[in-house]
């Protein structure tokens, strides 16, 4: 079994050890992106520092409940992957905020989240060639702040009043957009891309600049990042059934699993029929058969085929000698009269000798193999 399993078992050995070394490889790359609470070049935790120096709270909220509940006008509501969100998840943001009077940000809404969190803006599918842009807009923050690495995603609008900046041939990748519900005094935010809140582009142009004048103009401000712990809102109901944790992938994966075994059993089953006898290339002595076969029943404890075993071939050689037909041996009917007529002597209890039950033990079975050979002995020599 082990030279047949080896390779397989190295094999996987192999794959196990390459996914781990992956895992840690990459264990450093981009960890928390967007998360004011890390420190890597994906992080944003400069920027929460500059913004705490100049008075602003910051704190990170996973689920939508969360985000709803802190929206507010002393608020800034910052949305780090709006299309992650679920469109469920999108109306319960939207109708939190609109009207609330604080600020909302998101960063790079794609086609997926803005036309509902963002109602009347379209995203261009065609991202900006540069990354480095201009304000070109009357924006207080983004005048101040001069060039900045803004270019991503590019939107349009039909909003009269919204402060589109930092154009990319023609369609900007920031803009504002006043909110009209409520007291007048709230806003929403695009952002075309996440650079100015990296660590690791922070310093560069005027981001930090254009950062925190995004994200210090009220004096709290609440970073949504959304999680898996938001599957309640996602889905809409708290009860979910095991099989709605398991990932899709999985199920795909176990039904390609199922296939390729499949597969694999009719390809070593691919001859079928009936097997081919062929010579044996040595002659065994039937002593030796009938010696493993012995072994093998007194392994299983298998008294009951090794009775049967005798009394068939009992009966069976004595068939012809007392004038039974061989298809009459088995049956007791016919084979139990004539074997009493051939018999000198009456006997007992030839029904149990010869059709009874099996031994219960050892001991009884050799008594009966013992019984069997004097009746066949005794049927010979009459």
């Amino acid at each position: 079994m082990w030279t047949r399993t080896r390779g397989i078992a190295l094999a996987l050995v192999i794959l196990l050890l390459a996914a781990v070394v992956i895992a840690v490889v990459r264990s450093g790359e981009k960890h928390g992106t967007l998360d004011p609470r890390s420190a890597d070049q994906y992080g944003s935790r400069a920027v929460a520092e500059l913004l705490a120096d100049r008075g602003v709270t910051t704190r990170v909220v996973t689920t939508t409940a969360e985000a709803r509940a802190a929206a507010g006008p002393d608020t800034t509501l910052l949305v780090a992957v709006p299309d992650l969100l679920t469109p469920r998840q999108q109306q319960q943001l939207r109708s939190a905020t609109a009207g609330s009077g604080g600020r909302t940000l998101l960063v790079a809404p794609g086609a997926a989240s803005v036309d509902t969190l963002a109602p009347g803006v379209t995203a261009d599918p065609a991202p900006s060639t540069d990354t480095t842009l201009d304000p070109d807009c009357s924006l207080p923050a983004a005048r101040s702040a001069g060039a900045a690495d803004t270019g991503g995603l590019r939107y349009d609008t039909t909003a009269t009043d919204a402060d589109a900046c930092y154009p990319s041939d023609g369609a900007p990748t920031l803009l504002r957009l006043p909110d009209k519900t409520g007291d007048g005094n709230g806003d929403t935010v695009l952002l075309g891309a996440p650079d100015i809140l990296l660590n690791d582009t922070l310093d560069e142009q005027g981001n930090a600049s254009l950062a925190l004048q995004l994200l210090g103009t009220r004096p709290h401000l609440v970073w949504y990042l959304p999680s898996l712990s938001d599957d309640a809102a996602a889905t809409g109901s708290d009860d979910r059934s095991f099989f709605d944790l398991i990932p899709s992938g999985w199920l795909w994966g176990t039904l390609q699993l199922f296939i390729a075994a499949a597969l694999a059993a009719l390809w070593r089953a691919r001859r079928l029929g009936p097997l081919v006898p062929e010579r044996l290339p040595v002659a065994i002595r039937a002593s030796e058969t009938v010696e493993g076969r012995a072994r093998l029943y007194r392994k299983a404890n298998a008294r009951d085929r090794a009775a049967t075993a005798l009394r068939i071939s009992t009966r069976t050689r004595l068939a012809p000698l007392i004038g039974v037909p061989p298809s009459q041996a088995h049956t007791p009917e016919t084979f139990l009269p004539a074997l009493a007529r051939q018999l000198p002597t009456p006997h007992q209890d030839l029904h149990t000798l010869l059709f009874g039950p099996p031994p219960a033990t050892d001991a009884a079975l050799i008594a009966l193999a013992d019984h069997l050979d004097a009746l066949e002995r005794e049927v010979r020599h009459s």
